[in-house]
């Protein structure tokens, strides 16, 4: 079992008192509604990463097809 007191002056903080070694001591955070305003504002930011990697991605293939299709314009001036 692992013991919990408050932290002085954070009314919504409290530090565990682990009973054996293994267990690390930690601060945690009991405020439910700022854990899920984090965990949304931690998703949104995920989600906004996904985008931009996804725009990255796609540009990243424009540039490809673009070198191609220019490989191709030249291959066939040259045979002209």
């Amino acid at each position: 079992m692992i013991e919990h007191i408050r932290v002085k002056g954070k009314d919504d903080l409290v530090r565990t008192i682990p009973n054996n070694m293994d267990i690390a001591p930690a601060v945690i955070n009991t405020n439910h509604t700022a854990y899920q305003v984090a965990k949304k504002r931690a998703a949104e930011a995920q989600k906004q990463r996904d985008e931009i990697r996804g725009a990255t991605r796609e540009i990243n293939n424009l540039k490809c097809e673009m070198h191609e299709i220019k490989s191709m314009l030249k291959t066939l001036l040259e045979r002209n």
